[in-house]
Formats: C-alpha cells, structure tokens, sequence
C-alpha cells in the first residue's frame, strides 16, 4: 500500500522514532510502514490519520496489482458510468 507517512513526517520536522514515540509503536514499524513492508492495523490507520489531521484515503492508498482489472464489473473501484457501461454490455449479450 502506497502512503504519504515520510512526506508527512518530514513536513512536522520529525524523525521515524518521534513518529512511533507519538504512535506508541517501534521505530522499525514505522520504518515498515513507510516503505510499504506493512500495512497497518485499522486502529493504528486511525490514530495516523488524526494524528496528521487528514482522512486516511488522505495517507494511504492501495496498489493495484495484476487482479484489479478496470474493466471488471466485479470491481468495486468502478465508477458509476464503468459499472452503467457493463451492465449495457450483459444486457445487450442476453438478448
């Protein structure tokens, strides 16, 4: 998961072990979490989101990977007119 953490770190002036003391966590977490080797729990999503007063979608967002496919009427990263435009496609099929 791509994340914002060292931008936003870095824009407070703080090292990785001033984030983790604020967050009660390690500094090896922290590290983990800023290079994408770990994704955090909910709670700790939670905290870095008021802690940085910014929503979480703010800080962290998902990689696509080889599954996602934007064309997947399954996927529910479709917005309104992909879902509008499958769902034409299957009725068009079926008649």
């Amino acid at each position: 998961m791509r994340n914002s953490l060292k931008v936003l770190r870095a824009m407070r002036d703080w090292s990785q072990a001033d984030l983790a003391d604020q967050l009660s966590v390690s500094r090896q977490t922290v590290n983990a979490l800023e290079t994408g080797k770990y994704d955090p729990s909910l709670p700790l999503a939670f905290k870095l989101a008021r802690l940085f007063e910014r929503s979480i979608e703010d800080i962290f967002e998902p990689e696509l990977d080889d599954s996602d496919d934007p064309d997947d009427p399954d996927d529910l990263d479709d917005t309104p007119d992909q879902v509008a435009a499958h769902v034409a496609q299957l009725h068009e099929a079926s008649v």
